[in-house]
This record gives structure tokens, sequence and C-alpha cells, in this order.
């Protein structure tokens, strides 16, 4: 029976959060067992084996386990055998964080065909070996604080039928990202939100081809951000560049790629250079700017020009500037045009008045 012609009661009991319980597990661990639907007629177990050791695995677990924490177990290696049982065909969530992993079987994921979310996270891994997460239709990969160099962009081929996959790979010692090559036979990453921060790239990388809606380059050397940087990223919405190492310049038209742009964070560069406001153009739909902790200031009477859509810009520590239009006197005389400025004070202040009208 479709869900919208499901009785209004048996609907409310479905949205009811389900009720938790334990049940017997492996020595050591912990399964939570979390039901749902009328008369608990669904069940989901949460299993959680941190801090055991090495010897934890392999683990045998219920049937219906939906996320699986291995975290915490200095764990040296994984592969297949390490992850194969029944239980393990119906997994949505693995945790290895915290292990002293360096290197990954290529087929170490094959068996787990519904797989969404995995955090390898905290470990000492140096490779990614291609189409790693091939069979997995995952939505979140967290590989932040390992000692990643160059990373191939296919290792993000997924089984996910177009769903969206947020990638973190911060904290790492990426100076290269291979893009993946124009000719491959693997269905492209779908790839929309990418954490690069802190690592160690000195240039953009060429992401043309990703449905790239969030990208962070935050802490990286990057020299310069200059034409052609952003190729094929027109999708974007959101851009961090904070806290960039080194004395990063913006030459102007730098952007110019980024028309989809809305949120753009450049703060924590105290050293940053550009070029006057033309450095910005492009940027038609960027609504907030964060020039905090930089030395962009005074902001220069062009920049409305050429932000058209720019809503709000923050120069420093609660200080924030807003647009606002003054529409002169009334009645508007025939030909007027309303002026339309920055405003800035100490957001403190106004958030215990009323918000100005922009």
């Amino acid at each position: 029976m479709p869900r919208s012609l499901l009785p209004p009661l048996l609907l409310l009991l479905l949205a009811v959060d389900g009720a938790q319980t334990t049940r017997p597990c492996f020595p050591g661990c912990q399964c939570e067992v979390e039901t749902f639907g009328l008369f608990d007629s669904f069940s989901l177990t949460r299993v959680d084996c941190s801090g055991l050791g090495p010897h934890v695995v392999p683990v045998p677990i219920p049937l219906d386990t939906a996320h699986l924490d291995l975290s915490s177990n200095r764990l040296e290696t994984v592969n297949e055998s390490v992850l194969a049982g029944p239980g393990y065909t119906t997994l949505a969530g693995l945790d290895l964080s915290h292990n002293l992993l360096t290197s990954i079987s290529p087929t170490a994921f094959s068996r787990l065909r519904y797989l969404e979310s995995l955090d390898l996270s905290h470990n000492g891994l140096a490779a990614l070996p291609a189409e790693t997460f091939a069979s997995c239709p995952l939505s979140d990969v967290n590989l932040s604080y390992n000692r990643l160099r160059e990373v191939s962009l296919s290792a993000f081929t997924t089984h996910s039928q177009g769903r969206a996959l947020h990638v973190d790979l911060s904290h790492n010692l990426i100076h290269r990202l291979v893009p993946r090559p124009v000719r491959s036979s693997l269905p492209a990453p779908t790839i929309q939100s990418l954490n690069l921060a802190w690592n160690r790239l000195r240039a953009v990388p060429s992401l043309q081809g990703l449905p790239l809606r969030y990208l962070s380059l935050d802490g990286n050397p990057l020299a310069a951000i200059g034409p052609g940087a952003f190729t094929g990223l027109t999708g974007l919405t959101q851009l961090s560049l904070a806290s960039l190492q080194g004395v990063p310049q913006l030459v102007p038209h730098g952007f110019r790629e980024l028309s989809g742009l809305q949120v753009l964070d450049l703060s924590g560069n105290p050293k940053l250079r550009w070029a006057g406001a033309e450095t910005l153009s492009g940027l038609g739909s960027l609504q907030e700017l964060d020039l905090s902790g930089t030395s962009l200031l005074p902001l220069p009477d062009t920049l409305l020009h050429h932000l058209p859509a720019l809503q709000s810009v923050s120069v420093g520590q609660d200080v924030q500037c807003r647009r606002l239009v003054r529409e002169g006197t009334y009645p508007r005389q025939p030909g007027s045009v309303p002026k339309v400025a920055l405003h800035c004070g100490d957001i403190r202040e106004s958030a215990a008045r009323r918000p100005d009208v922009l």
C-alpha cells in the first residue's frame, strides 16, 4: 500500500522514535537494538566493539546489524575476511577510526553492498587503492587525519546510483589530487562536498567533472588563485579559503568560473593580497563574504558593483557589514535610483535591536 494511503494513526506510529533495548552480544561488545513500526515489527542493531584490541576481529554480529563500531582497537590491517559474515551484508555504517591502519585491501569493502557511512579517520593510511569503494553505495567517507600524499579521484567511484557523496580528506599530507581519466570506463564520482583543509596543496586541484556544492581548501599553502583555478565548478555554492599558509595572492577574475557561488570564506588570512574589487568579479550570486582577520580593508567602493547579490560581509570579530538600500525621498522621483551601500556595525549590539530592513 502506498505510504500516502496509510491510516493517519499508522503514519503517526511509524514517525515515533524507535524504542532502544540491549541484546546478547560478542564478549566485550555492546549490542543496542532499536525497534520501529507498529508493534515493533522492524528492528536495527548497533554494535559497539570499540577499545577491545586487535583480537576482536573478525567479530560475529547479529543479522540485523546496521552500524558497527570497531574504533580504537589498534587494528593494523583490514581485508575482506575481517568484514565477512551474515551480519555484514546489511551493514550501513562502519567506524574504523583511531586504529593503526597503514593500508587497505582493494577488496576490503567489496561485500558491504549497503554501506552508506565509513569512518577511516585517525589512522596511518598512506595510499588509497583504486575502486576501493566501487561496490558500496556510500554517501559519507571520512579519511581525515591520515598520511595520504597523492589521491586519485577515481578511488571515490561508488555504487551510489547518483546519490550525493561527502568526502573528508582534511589533515593529511596531500600535495596532489589525480584527476579522473577522461576516457575512464567508471562513472564519475558523485562528490558534492569535499574537505581538503590542512593539506599541502600549492595550487587549486583540478576538480572538473565533479558535481561539487561545497569545497574547503583551508590551511593549504596555496601560492595564487588566478583565472581557470575553478574551471568546471559552476555548481559550487560554498567555498572556504580560510587560514591559507604563506602569502596567497588573489588576482583579477580568479573566481569568474564560480557564477553560482553563494558563500565565500577568506577569513584568517592577514597577508592576503588582491588587486582591487575586480578580484571578485564574476561572483554574481555571492551573498555572504567573510573577510575577518584579513588586511583587505577598507572595502572598495566598487565592491557592490561586482557583487550585485551581496547581502553581508564579515570584516572582524563581531563586526559585520550589511547591504542597505536607501530609497531617498518619498514619493520617488521619476528616474531616481535607490542608493545601495554597506552599513557596518557590531553584531552584538544589533542583536538587541530590531534588525535592519535590507
